[in-house]
């Protein structure tokens, strides 16, 4: 048990109006919506980790929306309409993300996304299927030409072992580090408390507020409660259909001359690589082991950082000498389809999770439907 002194108390415990539990994309937008809605209410996020611990600042830093073999995978799981609506959310949180931070602040560059291909069938059945997805999105990104056939940019990349490229244009990269900063001040400069390394253990509905137990030992008692915990969410409820997923990720040493550019995603967007910093950011490798991958745990495995290093070796990097510098991983939350969870929990409770692997994508998006929610 932490003993509080009576102004820790009063200041940050005490007539909590809303306290939002995850301090990510989804739940700073939130604060940021609510206390923009109300700015004299009292808006408390408090984060598990003494930085952001889900995936909003250990992601790849991709501003996308959805490469042609993921659209056309979705297609065989949703219908039409729900796919296309959530590739509008997407494309929509960007531009939300953009509008509240600023591309400066963001470090956004629209380099171009590009899907990779080795496998010469499955290009094909990619490549057939480009005129269909950029009629269905000409009017969500306002472009007749989303995607198009790349291959002339093969050499100019430096890969090996790789037939066919697919661009997509309308695709970036942000500086994931500079994104999560800028928002953090941006929420505090409200006049919200953003306070770090309280991890919630149970929470409990009363009649008019929340009882929030953490693992510290302190309780408190604020009105509404927000769960923004993505990958972490069944935690704290369980009975939501939302998994962790593990994606881990590795980046080299600056490289001299170093030819790649953009966004890029390879088999099937199970592994996604860029640069950033005259170095490469590779990840992914999940269809490795999924079940091992629906985890919390934040390590990193020899099975798929061997894989990933394989990959860089002879695909992405041939005759190239680098040394990696960095491995992390981050927490995703998934469900069996990749529609996001905005919902009451209870009276009090309500939850915004399930991102599906785009939260800078969605996440702002997200966030500002669960601020209208509560203030409903």
């Amino acid at each position: 048990m932490i003993n509080l002194s009576y102004w820790e108390q009063d200041t940050y415990f005490s007539n909590i109006d809303v306290l939002i539990v995850g301090s990510g994309i989804v739940g700073l937008t939130a604060a940021l919506e609510l206390k923009s809605a109300n700015p004299l209410q009292k808006i408390v996020v408090i984060e598990r980790g003494f930085l952001p611990c889900g995936a909003s600042s250990k992601n790849a830093g991709f501003s996308c929306f959805g490469s042609v073999s993921e659209l056309l995978d979705d297609l065989t799981k949703n219908s039409e309409d729900n796919v296309f609506q959530i590739v509008e959310k997407r494309w929509k949180g960007l531009q939300q993300l953009r509008k509240n931070l600023g591309d400066q602040n963001l470090e956004l560059y629209n380099l171009g996304g590009y899907e990779v291909f080795n496998d010469e069938v499955f290009y094909n059945q990619c490549a057939d299927k480009i005129p269909y997805l950029n009629s269905m999105l000409k009017d969500i990104i306002g472009n007749e030409s989303v995607y198009k056939n790349a291959d002339a940019k093969i050499g100019t990349f430096g890969f090996n072992n790789v037939s066919h490229l697919i661009e997509n244009s309308f695709e970036g990269q942000i500086n994931s580090g500079k994104m999560i900063s800028s928002l953090i001040r941006k929420v505090q400069e409200t006049g919200v408390f953003i306070l770090n390394s309280l991890e919630v253990k149970q929470l409990n509905e009363n009649e008019h507020n929340v009882a929030v137990e953490l693992v510290n030992g302190i309780r408190f008692n604020p009105k509404k409660v927000l769960v923004a915990t993505n990958g972490f969410a069944k935690q704290l409820l369980p009975e939501l259909d939302v998994q962790p997923a593990r994606a881990q990720v590795l980046i080299t040493e600056p490289i001299e001359n170093l030819k790649i550019e953009g966004t890029f995603h390879y088999d099937a967007g199970y592994y996604y690589f860029r640069n950033i910093d005259n170095r490469v950011l590779f990840g992914g490798g999940r269809n490795l082991d999924f079940k091992a991958e629906e985890t919390t745990d934040m390590e990193v495995t020899e099975l798929i950082q061997n894989k990933l290093d394989e990959l860089l070796k002879t695909v992405i990097l041939p005759n190239t000498e680098y040394k990696v510098a960095q491995r992390w991983s981050g927490i995703m939350g998934v469900g069996e389809v990749k529609a996001t969870i905005v919902k009451p929990i209870s009276k009090n409770i309500y939850c915004a999770v399930r991102m599906g692997g785009m939260g800078v994508a969605i996440g702002s998006l997200i966030g500002t439907e669960a601020a209208e929610m509560i203030n409903e």
